[in-house]
């Protein structure tokens, strides 16, 4: 007979799996993650897995969407504490710091993205793509941010500003001081 978790032991493996799933999402891919390594994680069968989740594209799913929210949140906030450029320029930092800690934030155009995409079911897709299109929309929509240039011009900035994580480990200087050093300097240029 399987056995039952209260709500708090529920909430704590859920937490649990999430967390491996990122930190092994980080470390190995999607591909080489299993569901079993993340059950011995979680301290759970792997039977129990299906408890918490319907399928591990589930997990996977879940865990980008939180990851992106808590990403937009943080960015919302510096941004609404700071009102002006220089705390644009300081949530672009944050964005930056997420994104080499998690690497699967931008490497959508791999391989093994490519294979969890295909794997996703539509509603698994589409909460993919709504979390995608509040992630890009961060930087817009501010009445007390105005940009100097067109709106799609300085989001692709950002954006390749941003996408600058995959240049890291070829760059002859350290890629933290060099992507702040770009965001502070390109600031004045974006926004009024």
């Amino acid at each position: 007979m399987a056995r039952s978790f209260t709500e708090r032991e529920k909430e704590n493996i859920k937490k649990s799996l999430q967390e491996a799933c990122k930190q092994s999402w980080t470390q190995y891919g999607y591909k080489k993650t299993s569901v079993d390594d993340l059950c011995r994680q979680a301290g759970i069968s792997k039977g129990a897995f299906y408890l918490f989740f319907e399928s591990k594209e589930a997990l996977f799913c879940e865990v980008l969407c939180s990851v992106q929210e808590q990403i937009c949140r943080a960015v919302s906030e510096v941004i609404e504490k700071h009102k002006d450029k220089y705390g644009a320029a300081e949530a672009l930092k944050l964005v930056y710091r997420e994104y080499d800690k998690n690497n699967f934030l931008y490497n959508s155009d791999s391989k093994d993205f490519t294979i969890l995409v295909n794997k996703l079911s539509e509603e698994q897709a589409k909460k993919i793509q709504e979390s995608n299109n509040m992630s890009r929309n961060l930087f817009l929509n501010h009445s007390y941010l105005k940009f100097k240039v067109d709106a799609d011009l300085a989001m692709s900035v950002i954006y390749s500003l941003i996408m600058n994580i995959k240049n890291k480990d070829i760059l002859p200087y350290n890629h933290m001081e060099t992507f702040d050093f770009m965001a502070d300097h390109l600031i004045d240029s974006l926004y009024e």
